[in-house]
């Protein structure tokens, strides 16, 4: 469906021809009509499948800018997040007068609250500094039409889900509530009977998925990872990449190292400032950094819908843990690739992985034999690149090309086969959860 066939403000309809936004994606087409008609909403869709997009867009365009004050109420788990969605909702309403805002931990709640006074149509909040406004008596939300609830999932594993209770109980007057979430846990599900009325259940099902445009691929490593990456990196068409680790230390490790190697190398994890965290994500956004080290919980969130790669450079901790890191590329029907490396004791978890996920798996080098895992290694041998296993060889693997029964790379040839109190600025109890113990 394309956005003129609905019912948008010229000024919506020109900020999205200017964004390239003309198609609707699948989660766009099924809930931005029911948006519209003033229905709730419980939208269940996996990360880059244009959630942010299927509320913005009829938020920005029901807005009354006649009326200064907070029209809609937006709860994100993170502070990342936050001012993602905010960045998103000014490109839709660059032609009009609607403002946005952001409120998080770490920055001074005085001037947050001149903002607000000054006048803001769209309020975008982490839970804990919304509650620090509340408790406060600072914050005036009897003009909110529409909650809307996003990365619900997130929340709940970051321990937020108290504080969306409390926020929605202190909406008092009626509105509209639009949830979204990746998975549906029952809490979640707790969330959506207590308050949406009547919801729309909008899911993309196996079926029904966004376009399929993220190619995964995986690459059998041993000791040569930090090699076989930075071959990887050189012999890849790659404009910009974000590259996983399972720990801030390793994390550190590797930016570092990267560094001699390659151009424009940052790294964000938990433990940076505010500022500092600020300043990589719009350097990163104006493509001035062209690779970012991250760890998960400072990965959760991030929406560029300019990044062509993601690399797991360590094995994800689990199923969930490599849809967020991968849904990072690829995004709204973009190409992208992700690429995970996978060492000898990964193989058992990989199986897992490709039991409970419908992925079709490409092989950089050899593809190891998943159904003959050892119990001292989890399976066969090496992998990498060049002779025997890499882009260049032959190899049995899956990959893409390649000789001899793999559809390797490259080659030709080849033979054979609590509510976190403090951690904020401004008083009051900061409004991030502390990071995560590998973060």
């Amino acid at each position: 469906m394309l956005f003129t066939e609905i019912e948008l403000k010229p000024t919506v309809l020109k900020a999205l021809g200017e964004m390239g936004y003309e198609t609707m994606t699948p989660i766009q087409e099924q809930t931005i009509p029911h948006i519209v008609a003033y229905k709730d909403v419980m939208g269940l869709a996996e990360t880059g499948s244009g959630k942010t997009g299927a509320c913005a867009i009829p938020l920005v365009n029901a807005i009354d800018t006649s009326v200064k004050a907070i029209q809609v109420l937006v709860l994100v788990p993170t502070r990342e997040l936050a001012l993602q969605y905010v960045q998103e909702v000014d490109e839709i309403a660059k032609h009009s007068e609607t403002v946005p805002f952001a409120i998080y931990g770490g920055f001074d709640m005085d001037i947050q609250k001149a903002k607000i006074n000054y006048g803001v149509h769209i309020l975008v909040a982490t839970p804990g500094r919304l509650i620090d406004f509340i408790w406060n008596h600072r914050l005036d939300l009897t003009h909110v039409k529409t909650v809307v609830l996003d990365e619900a999932d997130e929340m709940l594993k970051m321990g937020f889900i108290e504080d969306v209770d409390f926020v929605m109980e202190c909406m008092m007057q009626e509105h509209q509530t639009l949830l979204f979430s990746a998975t549906m846990p029952k809490e979640i599900e707790r969330l959506t009977k207590q308050y949406l009325k009547e919801p729309q259940r909008i899911q993309l099902n196996r079926d029904q998925k966004a376009p399929q445009s993220l190619v995964h691929t995986f690459m059998h490593v041993g000791r040569n990872r930090f090699e076989n990456l930075v071959d990887y990196i050189k012999d890849s068409d790659i404009q910009q990449a974000i590259i996983f680790c399972n720990s801030r230390d390793k994390a550190s490790d590797l930016n570092r190292d990267l560094q001699r190697k390659v151009d424009s190398c940052d790294i964000i994890h938990g433990g940076l400032d505010q500022d500092r965290r600020t300043s990589i994500f719009r350097r990163f956004r104006q493509k001035k950094i062209r690779f970012m080290v991250a760890t998960d919980v400072a990965g959760r969130g991030l929406d560029f819908s300019h990044v062509t790669h993601v690399i797991n450079y360590d094995f994800p901790f689990n199923t969930e843990s490599y849809t967020h890191r991968t849904g990072r590329a690829g995004r709204m029907g973009r190409e992208g690739t992700a690429l995970t490396f996978v060492g000898d004791r990964d193989l058992r978890d990989l199986k897992r992985l490709f039991n409970s996920n419908d992925i079709e798996a490409f092989w950089e080098g050899d593809e190891p034999d998943l159904n003959n895992i050892t119990a001292k290694s989890g399976g066969g041998g090496g992998g990498g690149r060049g002779g025997g296993g890499g882009r260049g060889g032959g190899g049995g693997g899956r990959g893409r090309g390649g000789g001899g029964g793999g559809r390797g790379r490259g080659g030709g040839g080849g033979g054979g086969g609590g509510r976190g109190r403090g951690g904020g600025g401004g008083g009051g109890r900061g409004g991030e959860k502390p990071a995560a113990k590998a973060d």
